[in-house]
């Protein structure tokens, strides 16, 4: 009875995740991505002559057009009127973060459909381009600052941008914010223009590489995992599906990311069939 009732459990939850990958395909298709520049990842040997570096925020990546903030897949954020008020009617692009190590608290806090005052009490928004404003970023960054000085509101903050000499300054840099708490840096060329894709006008440099699959399955566990998650059955954008099982949580095992969910991953190179090297789960991603 009790197998029976274990696999009566197993196909409920199937026919659950299936339920709300329909709602998330539903939701998908009312709301635009928003139109956000996307980052490479750095590599030694890149000439950094003309690059702005600043610290990477881990929070949730958010498009304020002038009358609402986004998402980065284009949904609306429920910000509190509070926070919003006095902001400009123009673009900012920026990230929705509530400190080092906030990161699950700031995704907490930016599902919320009814804002929690609390909450959002501790939320920063960290703006690190205007894609509207015309001219180069390091024009823009002239604009971004002068912004938000003028809006005068605490939560609001224009990222801290500097130069560095080379690769070896870099790499000091990034072992000192890594030590003190921090995920990374960026990297944004100062010359380029604001354009909503991915290139290397954009840069990530982490300790890891990481990047973003899609969940295409479920795979049941075994020994200790029985009746619980195994694997996550993922793709890339490239097309490229393998298993993803290590970095979750019991808790994720037993209520694991639903069919159709980004999921970030870390991994360390490639094999020869191009699958992702010692891939272990981070989190899933806000879209």
């Amino acid at each position: 009875m009790q197998h029976v009732t274990s696999i009566f459990g197993a196909h409920l939850r199937r026919l659950c995740f299936f339920l709300l990958f329909l709602c998330s395909l539903q939701a998908g298709a009312a709301a635009e991505r928003a139109p956000v520049m996307l980052a490479n990842i750095y590599r030694p040997g890149i000439a950094l002559d003309d690059y702005w570096v600043s610290e990477k925020y881990d929070g949730v990546r958010a498009l304020w057009d002038g009358r609402r903030l986004l998402t980065r897949g284009g949904e609306t954020i429920h910000a509190p009127a509070w926070f919003l008020a006095g902001w400009p009617a123009m673009a900012l692009d920026g990230e929705l973060w509530a400190g080092r190590g906030g990161f699950q608290q700031a995704v907490s806090t930016v599902r919320q459909q009814t804002p929690d005052d609390k909450a959002w009490s501790k939320m920063r928004f960290m703006v690190f381009d205007m894609p509207g404003q015309a001219g180069d970023f390091t024009v823009r960054l002239r604009a971004t600052r002068s912004t938000v000085q003028k809006m005068n509101l605490p939560w609001v903050q224009a990222v801290e941008q500097r130069k560095v000499a080379d690769h070896a300054a870099l790499q000091v840099l990034l072992d000192r914010t890594v030590a003190q708490g921090g995920e990374g840096l960026m990297l944004h060329r100062g010359s380029s223009l604001y354009r909503a894709e991915r290139n290397d006008d954009l840069l990530k440099f982490k300790p890891y590489e990481d990047t973003e699959a899609r969940v295409t399955g479920h795979l049941p566990g075994k020994g200790k995992y029985a009746g619980m998650l195994g694997a996550l059955q993922v793709e890339t954008p490239e097309g490229v599906r393998f298993k993803l099982g290590s970095g979750l949580s019991d808790a994720q095992r037993r209520d694991p990311p639903p069919i159709g969910a980004l999921v970030t991953y870390r991994y360390r190179g490639f094999n020869d069939s191009g699958i992702p090297r010692f891939a272990v789960f981070m989190r899933v991603r806000e879209e």
